[in-house]
Formats: C-alpha cells, structure tokens, sequence
C-alpha cells in the first residue's frame, strides 16, 4: 500500500528562447490506497504530462511530489524504490513493448530489477502467475510469444503485468484502453479494477470517457488547458456538472436517449489565450462575462466539490 500526494505541480515546455508553453499549472491530487480517481479532458489538456511527472518521467517545473509523506526520490536507489512503487500502463501498448523481446523478458526484468533475492525458479513461477492473473493462457506458450504477435488487448494484459511484476503501490492507467478495440475495453478496464481490490492499490486513471470515469472512479478531476477547472466525487462531477466546460463535456457524450446534434450547446471556436490574463475556457464559455477577464478561484459548490468558475465565486456575481 502506498499514498501519492502532489502539491501544486506546475510543467513548463520552453518554444524557442522567449515563448514558454504550460502544460499543468497549480495541480493538486491525493491518490491512496483502494481507490481510483479519475484525470479527465480533451486531448492536449496535459493529463498525459500529469501522469509523466507522477511516473518521474518528467521534471516538473515547480510543485512537490510525496510519496508515504516523504519526498519523491530523484536519484539512484531513491529513485529506483520509487518507481517499484509507482508505475504506468501506457496508451499505446505495442509502443510501451519492446518488438524483439519476448513476453518472458518484459516481465522477468522488472523482477530482477525490482526484487533481486527472486531466484530463476522463483522467477519462472511468479511469471506465470503475472499471465495468468491478467488472463493470457496458457502462460508457458504466451511467455515465448513477441509482441507482435500478440493482439492489441494481450499486449496492454501484458503491460499491465509487467507494471504488477514490482509489486507497487500505486498505479498510473494513461488512457489504457483507448487504442483498443471497443469489445475489449471493458474487459481491461475491469482487470485495472480487479487489481485495484486485491492489491489495495491507489489508481490514477487518466481518460477523456466520461461515462468509464464514472464507473470506475470515485472521484473525478476535469482539466481543461494545464488546470483542474473541476473536481469532487464522479456522481456529483458528470452527473449535476457545475462548471461550463464539464457541462459541455456531458453535453457531447453519447446518449442514445437523446438526439444526436453536430455540436455541444454553446460551444465557440477555441482561441489562444497566454497563460495567467484570465478564465482560459471564456473565448468558448456561452456564459462568459466580465469578471472572467480575471482567473477564477476554486469555489465551492457542494460537499467536497469545486468548480473554478466566477458563477460561483462570492465576488464574481
């Protein structure tokens, strides 16, 4: 078991000399143990870099990263007891494998990495319980098998247990299933989620599905351009949405109870907009107003729900 906490992570991607690009600004989360919170947006809203700096894949540019209350190792040992604690299944699984290696070499690796005292025997055993547990059978024939020649689904049931292989903590899911086919989704998803019960892991799942993140979170975070505009629990989040780009997001959704329409209610052309002059969701916000010329804090709108929006700020009436 494992607690994650980040404190006001903030990434900054420089564009030449002068024009710097922030992907996450200001961002807050707790993941702990036995639950799952969901990360969601568009593309390009910088939930994938999110997930790099929680992986320490990525340096963030200011902001604090606590893992059981003690600072993120960055180093050596510090960083390798780190990552056997924290670790990703990435978007693209045949991307995340490496095409001249074996099954075998993706899951016996992180064992020798991770856990040194494993003997061979030890090893051969554990890998197959791995396959096993994410339901690639028989496990002596798939360990020999490459990824290529595996279907897209066996390749992320393989990632997933490449990331159990070290025994962590915490989980980071990088929209998992989003390059697989829609008959398997929920079959992964559900592995992630059995997973989460046995192994009482805290889960980060990262995807712009509303309607997964419902299910399979009990909170939900929406970002929108490098910063969480809304957060609390999923039901209250995607079903009563207090912020207008959550509302719109909702509004998209496939329902087949509704019919269809070619755009979201209120929905304006995106514009650029520099970083810190104001609400950055008012160039396509069908309520914005004037007070938006200014950034918006978090305000409260029920119980541990937050929306970052002057229609519900005190002094934005």
């Amino acid at each position: 078991m494992a607690t994650l906490e980040a404190r006001d992570l903030t990434k900054d991607f420089r564009l030449g000399h002068r024009q710097v690009l922030r992907a996450v600004d200001g961002l807050s989360l707790d993941l702990v143990p036995g639950r799952t919170v969901a990360l969601v947006g568009e593309s390009g809203s910088g939930k994938s870099t999110v997930a790099g700096m929680l992986a320490q894949l990525l340096r963030p540019t200011s902001g604090t990263i606590r893992l059981d209350g003690d600072p993120a190792g960055r180093h050596g040992g510090a960083l390798r007891r780190y990552r056997q604690q924290v670790q990703i299944v990435f978007q693209d699984p045949f991307a995340a494998l490496n095409p001249y290696h074996s099954v075998d070499h993706h899951l016996r690796r992180p064992l020798r990495l991770h856990r040194r005292d494993v003997g061979r025997a030890d090893e051969d055993e554990r890998i197959e319980q791995l396959l096993e547990r994410v339901s690639l059978v028989p496990a002596r024939r798939v360990a020999g098998m490459r990824p290529h020649e595996l279907s897209g689904g066996q390749r992320q049931r393989v990632a997933i247990a490449r990331a159990l292989a070290a025994r962590p903590g915490v989980l980071l899911a990088d929209e998992p299933v989003s390059m697989l086919d829609v008959s398997i989704r929920l079959e992964i998803l559900n592995l992630i989620d059995r997973c989460r019960h046995e192994d009482d892991l805290a889960v980060l799942y990262i995807t712009h599905d509303l309607a997964t993140a419902r299910h399979f979170a009990g909170q939900v975070m929406v970002m929108y351009r490098g910063e969480v505009v809304e957060s609390g629990p999923s039901d209250d989040v995607i079903l009563t949405p207090r912020h207008p780009y959550t509302q719109l997001l909702a509004a998209a959704a496939p329902d087949p109870r509704r019919p269809r329409s070619r755009t979201a209610p209120g929905r304006r052309p995106m514009a650029g907009q520099p970083v810190g002059t104001g609400c950055r969701f008012r160039d396509r916000c069908p309520f914005a107003m004037a007070s938006c010329e200014r950034r918006p804090p978090m305000a409260s709108v029920g119980t541990d729900h937050q929306a970052r929006c002057w229609l519900h700020a005190e002094d934005g009436r």
